[in-house]
């Protein structure tokens, strides 16, 4: 099965919509084809503004997000997204050091460092779509509720 273009969304289960947001071409391209594999509905985006119009048009359960993008920072397209949908499961994903605590205080349900770990970016895929949106809601209140922290893998 072949990644979507930017914009597209890939053939896939209903139910499980998945907005990719990296300012990587190649990234995105990487991301699209796993998750797609895995039987995701899959959007890319390459910026802040152009994630907000395609969650705005898809609806997606779950984004990942990259914080280092040109524009309007993966921080600032963040508050944009939540306050649009608070119960949307965002999982960042950056090579920037020290963004455990912020990550902590935002509300985002997982934090993974680059370098990916694909298994486990995958059954965090998985987990955080199996959450009621009551859990995903309680995340960005700042109650109680599982965060994910997936550190890079150095090899």
């Amino acid at each position: 099965m072949n990644p979507p273009k930017e914009n597209q969304a890939s053939p896939a289960k209903p139910g499980n919509r998945i907005l990719i947001v990296d300012d990587d071409a190649s990234v995105r391209q990487m991301l699209a084809r796993v998750l797609t594999e895995e039987g995701y509905q899959v959007w890319a985006a390459a910026n802040g503004t152009a994630a907000v119009e395609i969650a705005t048009a898809a609806n997606p359960e779950l984004i990942l997000l990259d914080l280092n993008m040109p524009g309007t920072s993966g921080w600032e397209t963040f508050q944009q997204l939540v306050t649009n949908k608070p119960s949307l499961s965002v999982i960042v994903i950056t090579a920037q050091p020290n963004q455990l605590f912020t990550a902590l205080n935002s509300g985002v349900a997982a934090l993974l460092e680059k370098p990916l770990n694909f298994p486990v970016l995958i059954r965090t895929v998985s987990d955080l779509l199996a959450e009621s949106p009551r859990e995903r809601r309680a995340r960005i209140q700042g109650k109680p509720a599982d965060f994910h922290y997936i550190y890079g893998r150095k090899e």
